[in-house]
């Protein structure tokens, strides 16, 4: 299976195009992250978990980035999904990575996979596996019906929730802050649990405003189930009427409201 992938991967390793693939895994059964270096080595690639295009999902792009900045100059390969494609054109627009130095290999997610996330661009721009399918639309939220107090409720009875393993930020491919704000006495109580409420997770919310590229990994592994995705989506929705920006689309474009502005010439 993946025989177009495997190839290419291969073809990129023996010419020395790249250092190593960044991919997934089958091993014994089990679905992993893994950098593959050697051609030889490609026999075990998979692209998902039950060996069918987007199954098992890693946070590769952020992986990538790990990577990049302790090989500089070097070029990696990347196995890449609609949402991994949106993380790393992120990425690049926030001068976190060298899109000289990625080559990526699509995927595209099925049908199955696509309705379970519903992902509004469920494919890269180029793919090896896999066939395009529709977009899909947003799962309706329910709390968007509701009066602001009830909303506030809603939300405070899913954030009582949260355990503060802070698994939401480590897994997210969009958290590249040398120092996180959510570690600061200054504005997250050290040792509480749950947190401050509602403190931590508006103050990420915050932070994702422009930099969400809605990949899901956050609420995937919420091991509180609090459905981090409907609060980002919410604030990606508002950025996107107010400024018509979508963060991932453009890896040349930053969001409008983190825009260095230069300041007026000296007259």
């Amino acid at each position: 299976m993946y025989d177009a992938i495997k190839e290419r991967v291969k073809e990129l390793l023996d010419s020395g195009e790249i250092k190593g693939f960044l991919a997934l895994k089958n091993d014994n059964g089990n679905i992993k992250p893994h950098l593959y270096v050697s051609p030889v080595e490609t026999n075990q690639l998979s692209i998902g978990d039950g060996e069918t295009p987007g199954g098992a999902r890693y946070p590769l792009a952020k992986i990538l980035t790990i990577l990049l900045q302790n090989h500089s100059g070097e070029r990696f390969g990347i196995l890449v999904r609609g949402c991994d494609q949106r993380a790393l054109k992120a990425l690049a627009a926030w001068n976190q990575i060298s899109p000289e130095q990625v080559v990526p290999i699509g995927v595209a997610c099925p049908e199955e996979r696509a309705q379970a996330c519903a992902c509004a661009l469920p494919y890269p721009d180029e793919w090896l596996e896999g066939e395009q399918v529709e977009p899909k639309d947003p799962r309706p939220v329910e709390w968007e019906e509701k009066i602001p107090l009830e909303r506030l409720e809603v939300w405070r009875g899913e954030f009582e929730k949260c355990i503060k393993c802070y698994g939401c930020r480590n897994i997210c491919p969009m958290c590249f802050c040398k120092e996180c704000s959510l570690e600061s006495e200054d504005v997250i109580a050290k040792g509480e649990i749950p947190p401050d409420l509602p403190m931590f997770h508006l103050v990420r919310a915050v932070h994702m405003i422009g930099r969400c590229v809605d990949c899901g990994l956050c609420e995937e592994a919420c091991p509180a189930s609090i459905p981090l995705r409907a609060l980002y989506k919410k604030v990606n929705n508002i950025v996107e009427t107010r400024f018509q920006f979508r963060s991932g689309i453009d890896q040349t474009e930053q969001s409008p409201l983190h825009k260095i502005v230069e300041p007026p010439a000296a007259i």
